[in-house]
């Protein structure tokens, strides 16, 4: 503790309490013992609220080691899965203010870049921020 070994530690106590004097020695003594008692009671209530908020305690820390991460499974993974079918309910009515789907995919296509052939340079915008 602080580098201090049991004797020294013994030797601070003994001038601790002839510095204090005998008299003031036990009102300080409830005083430690008071602060030593909140302290622990606040370091068991600060880990019972992170158990209630983090919840499981239980996590399986190796599958989050950063030395397991590999982007090209990530990605794989991430495009052989199938997206869940969707069966709506009720049929898609259009809202106000918003094109119907047709209108959004002709618009779509009006603004895309026409397709670059094999072995040709990228196109190159000057004006590109």
């Amino acid at each position: 503790m602080f580098g201090i070994n049991g004797g020294e530690l013994l030797v601070l106590l003994v001038v601790a309490a002839v510095v204090v004097g005998p008299e003031r020695l036990p009102s300080y003594a409830e005083q430690l013992a008071g602060w030593v008692r909140r302290l622990r009671d606040l370091a068991r209530d600060t880990k019972e609220r992170v158990g209630a908020e983090l919840g499981d305690p239980d996590v399986d820390w190796a599958a989050l080691d950063p030395r397991r991460y590999d982007p090209r499974r990530i990605v794989r993974d991430a495009l052989l899965d199938d997206p869940p079918a969707r069966t709506p309910s009720r049929p898609a009515v259009p809202r106000p203010g918003r094109a119907a789907p047709a209108a959004a995919a002709a618009t779509t296509a009006a603004f895309a870049a026409p397709p670059v052939a094999a072995g040709a340079p990228a196109p190159f915008d000057d004006e590109a921020t």
